[in-house]
């Protein structure tokens, strides 16, 4: 939903030496809690999760969550403000993207650039759970998560379906939203499925590198079928047919 973060979530190594300035622990201890929410919100869900939970998971004190993150609504927006540089990511390759050549292959360009920082990341060890939170939590219409679509990925997706309307001129805006959320769907799924190794009899894997090639020619395919079927234009009845309604 997006290079890496310029500061990712890890645990920096903590000197043993009496002399580690105390401001280093103190930035050690706000990551790991970062962190441990990211994960546990990834692997449980934002209301399964309490704040002790976290605090046992970055081993630290249970004061100290609320200290430097305040309620649990705000350690969790905390997390994708923190990941914001993915967004950032995709806009400059969306921006990449439209100033390339204008032939056939600038929709695929854009949907690259859509998916290709999502699986980057998803396939770092840094940005592994914050994808599978992302693919989790935002199809759950909450009030978190809501504020968080619509700070954070709101703006995002009006560039992509800005860029794919001017591609499919032809078509209403209702129709690219549409197209941007069934690639939206595609997407999350391929960030979270961990089936597809079963079904492919091991010929595949969850994340499997060359199914991102497949990825952004099934989105774009299935954009290119679904709005030829589409007339934005009222439907009128001929007049000779008109008369001989009843």
């Amino acid at each position: 939903m997006h290079c890496m973060a310029s500061r990712p979530l890890r645990k920096t190594q903590r000197k043993t030496s009496s002399a580690a300035p105390a401001v280093e622990v103190r930035l050690d201890r706000k990551a790991a809690i970062l962190l441990a929410a990211e994960k546990l919100f990834a692997q449980s869900g934002y209301h399964a999760v309490t704040i002790r939970q976290i605090a046992e998971e970055a081993d630290v004190p249970l004061a100290l969550v609320s200290y430097y993150y305040g309620q649990k609504h705000e350690l969790f927006e905390a997390i994708f403000a923190h990941w914001n540089a993915t967004i950032e990511e995709r806009m400059q390759e969306l921006r990449d993207a439209e100033t390339g050549p204008a032939n056939a292959a600038r929709l695929e360009r854009i949907i690259r650039a859509f998916v290709g920082p999502v699986l980057r990341m998803r396939a770092s060890a840094e940005g592994e759970y914050y994808a599978l939170l992302v693919a989790r939590e935002l199809f759950y219409a909450t009030e978190v998560t809501d504020r968080v679509l619509r700070v954070y990925f709101d703006p995002l997706a009006n560039a992509f379906i800005d860029a794919l309307h001017r591609i499919f001129a032809q078509a209403t805006r209702g129709q690219m939203a549409w197209c941007y959320q069934f690639a939206l769907g595609a997407l999350m799924h391929h960030l979270s499925d961990t089936r597809v190794q079963r079904l492919s009899n091991n010929q595949s894997r969850p994340g499997d590198p060359a199914a991102q090639t497949m990825l952004v020619h099934f989105i774009a395919g299935g954009m290119r079928a679904a709005i030829a079927q589409c007339d934005p234009r009222p439907k009128v009845t001929p007049l000779k047919q008109r008369r001989s309604l009843p």
